[in-house]
């Protein structure tokens, strides 16, 4: 007899309740229908399929365009003793061979894939030999055109469906608007469909926008202030090193996390923060899929988010406790052009991209009709060194056609080499004596990587080259001497990227099959910096029904603790402008003071004070001093 979905959560869980509609989705699952489950960030969509697939005989075809989280599920469902595989990128043909025979002849219980592998024929023949129990399609959005994260492979589990046509699927997903949601029902062809939406209200989450042009001295206010485990959002790697180092500078517990770190590091850094050993973590946005911590009191986006979609999934990683927590945008006046140079003016056009894939081809010297399931080593700097090509259009144009399947682009980008000098600083220099050829390179990268005698850092070979005057080559060569001799530990990777070509080369034809998906996408990018830039700059409607808005729900009431609800309640309390300034007077009888000091001391926020004391100045109480303080005007 099967169990039931309870005892199978308490006894892989540990849990003895579900979280609102897990069970109502699991159930339709386990009753044969087609099954959409919007759950927003933090609402527990894995469980919702994996329970099922535990319930019945056979094993869950788990469909995910993110490899990372595929191997964290993996790997979680492992040490749960539940079988599972994912098939990721870099497998050889053999071990995937292997693999599969495993799904069949195995007991395994989940096999993981990204779209691109259904396009595989080898993969679509196993997979008919499996007992297939279910077929989960995670971020279903990317299914939609609409979506966030288009992927047009995700159109491949269509075929799936008609390889075992008696299998039903779960769609899941954390963000989706009306428009997408329809989009993807429609796309996966559903058959007496159940759908369950979770609304997207986070009562417990103060969605909060502030100008402020000292964007530290706020965050500053705000770790004080609420002294929990925090995330710090930031668009660069190097700010998220800078903004972590002046947190500990100032007394508070901070690391960081992005994509250049080893993988050592970046386990060091999450335990520390995890077990709240760290308040802060400071990350680029590649940071928190997959990561479930309940007591994250603040995520602050230090740059503006790129969509409301990416704001309300990151936001959302706080508060997942219950407990009241905050969603934090710092803007200021820079930010809209920089948000609009990163996002829209980088844009490739269907014209570029075309050059780009005909140089590629060029590059790796392939023929016309040629080409299909080549594998190429990849140097992505000295490509577009090569052809004068502008790095981040270029880098979005290989991304596109990644996303198109016309080439798959791997993640070796994670991959850059790594250096820590592992003697002391005067050993360093005592080397280089007996070591001159060596001079220039060696000071080249101590004047470039700060903190390289601590820790382990990735160097760009290019770079470096290019500050010491010298070829990449020569480099790698000096560093791999350096590393023979015991002056550093080395990890050194000379190609940053590779590239497989899934298509034969047909130059324009290759890319026409593809341009009305390249406009469509660079539209739907315009609208998504559009919208957020509406909702940061909307300061007269509750923040919060502007996200239910968004995603399409109505007839909510304000919410009562949003930065324009605050302001709101303010406004309807008079500032008694008589008190304020004989404050400020008795403040300005001991000394000079700042307005920022002022406003600290009396507890009465800054613009406030400013406007106060613009008015003093008019009425010559007060006075600015070369320090730009304020002091009192002595008749």
């Amino acid at each position: 007899m099967a169990k039931h979905p309870i005892n199978i959560l308490e006894e892989f869980w540990g849990h003895t309740e579900f979280r609102p509609m897990q069970e109502d989705i699991i159930n339709a699952v386990l009753d044969g229908h087609d099954t959409f489950a919007l759950l927003p960030t933090g609402g527990g969509k894995s469980v919702c399929f994996q329970i099922p697939a535990l319930i019945k005989e056979g094993i869950c075809i788990v469909i995910s365009p993110l490899v990372a989280l595929m191997r964290d599920q993996v790997n979680v469902l492992k040490s749960k003793n539940i079988k599972a595989i994912a098939l990721t990128s870099g497998i050889p043909y053999q071990e995937i061979d292997t693999l599969l025979d495993n799904c069949i002849y195995g007991n395994y219980k989940f096999l993981y894939l990204s779209p691109e592998r259904l396009q595989q024929e080898l993969v679509r023949d196993r997979i008919k030999q499996m007992n297939v129990n279910l077929i989960a399609v995670d971020e279903a959005h990317c299914i939609s055109q609409w979506g966030n994260d288009f992927r047009p492979a995700y159109k491949n589990i269509n075929d799936l469906r008609e390889l075992i046509p008696s299998v039903n699927v779960i769609a899941l997903t954390a963000s989706a608007t009306p428009e997408v949601v329809n989009d993807t029902i429609k796309e996966l062809d559903f058959i007496d469909g159940k759908i369950f939406k979770q609304s997207f209200a986070r009562p417990n989450i103060a969605y909060m926008t502030f100008d402020e042009e000292d964007k530290y001295f706020r965050i500053e206010k705000i770790l004080k202030k609420n002294p929990q485990s925090s995330i710090i959002y930031v668009r660069n790697r190097k700010l998220t090193v800078d903004i972590s180092n002046y947190l500990e500078e100032k007394g508070f517990t901070s690391t960081f996390f992005h994509g250049g770190i080893s993988s050592d590091l970046k386990d060091q850094h999450l335990k520390q923060w995890l077990s709240n050993k760290k308040q802060v973590m400071v990350a680029t946005n590649a940071f928190g899929m997959g990561i479930d911590k309940p007591d994250v009191k603040t995520v602050i986006h230090f740059n503006l988010p790129e969509s409301i979609e990416s704001y309300f999934q990151e936001g959302g990683r706080a508060g997942r406790n219950g407990k009241k927590a905050y969603a934090v945008i710092l803007k200021n006046k820079s930010d809209e052009q920089l948000l609009k140079g990163q996002f829209l003016q980088v844009l490739p056009t269907v014209d570029f991209i075309k050059t780009v894939y005909r140089k590629l081809c060029n590059y790796f010297q392939i023929s016309y009709g040629e080409g299909e399931f080549s594998v190429h080593d990849f140097n992505f700097n000295q490509f577009c060194k090569a052809y004068k090509f502008n790095t981040l259009v270029t880098y979005n144009a290989l991304q596109v056609l990644d996303r198109t399947s016309v080439i798959s682009l791997s993640k070796q980008f994670n991959k850059e080499s790594s250096v820590q000098f592992i003697t002391s600083n005067e050993a360093v220099f005592n080397y280089l004596r007996t070591h001159k050829d060596f001079n220039i390179v060696v000071k080249s990268i101590l004047r470039t990587y700060g903190g390289i005698f601590d820790q382990e850092i990735s160097v760009k070979l290019d770079l470096i080259a290019g500050k010491a005057d010298v070829k990449s080559d020569t480099v790698a060569s000096i560093l791999k001497q350096l590393e023979k001799d015991g002056i550093i530990s080395l990890k050194l990777y000379q190609t940053d990227a590779q590239i497989t070509l899934l298509q034969p080369r047909e130059d324009d034809k290759t890319i026409n099959r593809i341009a009305k998906v390249i406009e469509q996408q660079n539209e739907l990018k315009t609208k998504q910096i559009n919208d957020i830039l509406t909702f940061v700059n909307t300061d007269d409607v509750c923040k919060s029904l502007q996200l239910l808005s968004y995603f399409g729900e109505s007839n909510a009431d304000d919410c009562g603790i949003c930065s324009v609800c605050i302001k709101q309640k303010r406004g309807e309390t008079k500032i008694d402008t008589h008190k304020v300034i004989k404050n400020i007077v008795t403040l300005l009888e001991h000394k000079p003071l700042s307005s920022r000091q002022i406003s600290k001391d009396i507890n009465i926020e800054e613009k406030i004070v400013i406007s106060t004391l613009k008015q003093m100045m008019e009425n010559d109480i007060i006075a600015i001093t070369n320090t730009n303080t304020y002091k009192l005007k002595h008749t």
